[in-house]
C-alpha cells in the first residue's frame, strides 16, 4: 500500500475515534478540529472587499422581479409589508445601552425568553423596516431604518455587555443583534440619499461592535469553533464588506474553511453533531450560518459554493443533513437514535434554504421547504423568502397548518 494512501486511510480512522470520543464524552475529537489558532494561520489574502454596495442578494433586480411577479405568496407578502410600522414608534423604541446576563435557554427557557424579549424586537425591527422598502420601493422605510440603527449608535447601545466564559448567553445574544442590523442595514444604505453623518456613524458604531465582540474567541472546543462562531462570522462577512475591512471580512471567510476542515468524510460537523438528541438540529443550526455567510462572500465575486478544502465542500453537509433528517439510523454512533425534531415545525431554521436553492437544485430541500414557506428569520436575513424564492418554484402557501405540521415534522426522509 502506497504511504500516502496509508497515512489518508490513518487520518480517516484517527477521525472517527475521535468523534466516538467526543459523542461519549471524550475530548480527542479537538486534535481533528481547526484550532483558533490554526484558524488564525491561514492565509486568506486573496479574499478582499470588492463591492462594499453588494449586500448578500441583488435589490435592484428583486425589487423589479417583485413589480412584475404574479405569484401569489410573493404578492401576500408584499401585501402585509406595503404598508410598513411607524416610524416614529419604532423611533421610541429605546436602545440597550447596560446589559445584564442572561439565562441559559435549555435550562430556563421561559426565563431565557422574558430576558431576551427586547433583544428579539430590536431583530424585528431592523428586518420588517428593511422588508417593507424592499416590498414597496419606498425610500422612507430605508430613511426609517438609518434614523433607527443611528439613533442607536448615539447611545452606543450593545457596546456593554457581561462576558462570563461558564455562562455566555448575553454574549450570544449579541451576536444576532449584530448581523440583523447589519444585513438590513446593506439592503437599504446603496439607496438612501444624503444622511451621510448619520450613515457613517451607524458604521463606525457596527464596525466597533464586530471588533469588541468577535475578540472574545469563546471556548476552546465549543463557541471557538462551532455554530457560534459561524454566528460570528457572519456578522464579520457583513460589516466587513459594508467598512470595507478586508480583515474582517477574512474573519467571515475562515468560518468556512473552519467548518470544511472539520467536516467528516460523511460530511458531519462534529461539534455539531456532538449534541446528542439536538444533532440533526445543530447540523441545520450550523447550515443556516454558513450558507448565508457564503451567500455574502459570494456576492464579493468568489465562488466560495464551489470551495473544496481537505476532501470536503458544503454540499456535503447539506446532503448530510437530509440523510439524517430522513433516517436518524444515519447518524450511526455520532448520536442517539431518538433525535429532537421540534424544529421541523419553524421556518426560522430553514431561510438558509431559500439561498441554497436560488444557486443548486436540491429535490428533497425544494419538497419540504413547499411546507415551510414563506421563511422569515429574524436576524439572518429577515423576509428571505421574499428576496430569494424563485417564483415557479411554488405558486401557494400550505393553507391546511395542521397537514404542513405534521408532514414537516414527520422529516425529510420522502
Amino acid at each position: 500500500m502506497p504511504l500516502a494512501v496509508a497515512k489518508g486511510l490513518t487520518a480517516r480512522l484517527l477521525c472517527t475515534l475521535s468523534l466516538a470520543l467526543l459523542v461519549t464524552g471524550g475530548g480527542a475529537a479537538a486534535a481533528e478540529t481547526l484550532s483558533r489558532e490554526e484558524r488564525m494561520e491561514l492565509d486568506l489574502s486573496e479574499y478582499r472587499v470588492t463591492d462594499t454596495d453588494a449586500g448578500y442578494f441583488d435589490v435592484e433586480a428583486r425589487m423589479a422581479l417583485l413589480d412584475d411577479t404574479d405569484n401569489s405568496i410573493l404578492l401576500q407578502l408584499q401585501d402585509e409589508l406595503e404598508t410598513g410600522p411607524s416610524c416614529r414608534q419604532m423611533l421610541n423604541f429605546k436602545p440597550i445601552t447596560t446589559r445584564g446576563g442572561i439565562p441559559g435557554f435549555y435550562p430556563n427557557p421561559e426565563e431565557w425568553e422574558l430576558a431576551t424579549e427586547p433583544l428579539f424586537a430590536f431583530e424585528d425591527s431592523v428586518s420588517v423596516l428593511a422588508g417593507s422598502f424592499v416590498a414597496s420601493g419606498d425610500t422612507f422605510y430605508a430613511e426609517c431604518l438609518v434614523r433607527f440603527l443611528h439613533s442607536w449608535a448615539e447611545a452606543k447601545a450593545l457596546t456593554t455587555f457581561v462576558f462570563d466564559p461558564n455562562d455566555p448567553q448575553a454574549w450570544f445574544a449579541a451576536e444576532s443583534m449584530i448581523f440583523a442590523a447589519a444585513m438590513a442595514y446593506s439592503i437599504v444604505r446603496p439607496y438612501v440619499e444624503g444622511m451621510e453623518e448619520e450613515r457613517a456613524e451607524v458604521e463606525q458604531w457596527l464596525h466597533g461592535l464586530a471588533l469588541q465582540h468577535s475578540a472574545f474567541p469563546g471556548q476552546p472546543e465549543e463557541s471557538c469553533c462551532n455554530n457560534h462562531f459561524y454566528r460570528r462570522a457572519l456578522y464579520a462577512s457583513m460589516i466587513g464588506v459594508l467598512v470595507e475591512d478586508n480583515e474582517l471580512f477574512r474573519f467571515g471567510v475562515s468560518a468556512i474553511y473552519s467548518a470544511l476542515h472539520d467536516m467528516t468524510e460523511e460530511g458531519a460537523l462534529p461539534l455539531e453533531v456532538s449534541r446528542g438528541r439536538r444533532a440533526t438540529h445543530y447540523q441545520n443550526y450550523a447550515l443556516s450560518y454558513l450558507i448565508t455567510n457564503m451567500q455574502i462572500i459570494q456576492r464579493q465575486g468568489y465562488d466560495i459554493f464551489d470551495l473544496e478544502y481537505e476532501g470536503n465542500n458544503i454540499h456535503e453537509a447539506v446532503d448530510f443533513l437530509f440523510r439524517i433528517l430522513g433516517n436518524p439510523a444515519a447518524l450511526g454512533d455520532y448520536a442517539p437514535l431518538e433525535q429532537f425534531t421540534g424544529f421541523l415545525r419553524d421556518p426560522q431554521y430553514f431561510t438558509w434554504m431559500e439561498i441554497y436553492l436560488s444557486r443548486f437544485d436540491h429535490p428533497q430541500m425544494a419538497s419540504f421547504i413547499s411546507r415551510v414557506r414563506p421563511t422569515y428569520n429574524r436576524s439572518a436575513g429577515g423576509f428571505v423568502t421574499l428576496y430569494f424564492m424563485d417564483p415557479e418554484a411554488q405558486q401557494h402557501v400550505y393553507l391546511d397548518e395542521e397537514r404542513k405540521r405534521t408532514e414537516a415534522f414527520r422529516g425529510l426522509g420522502n
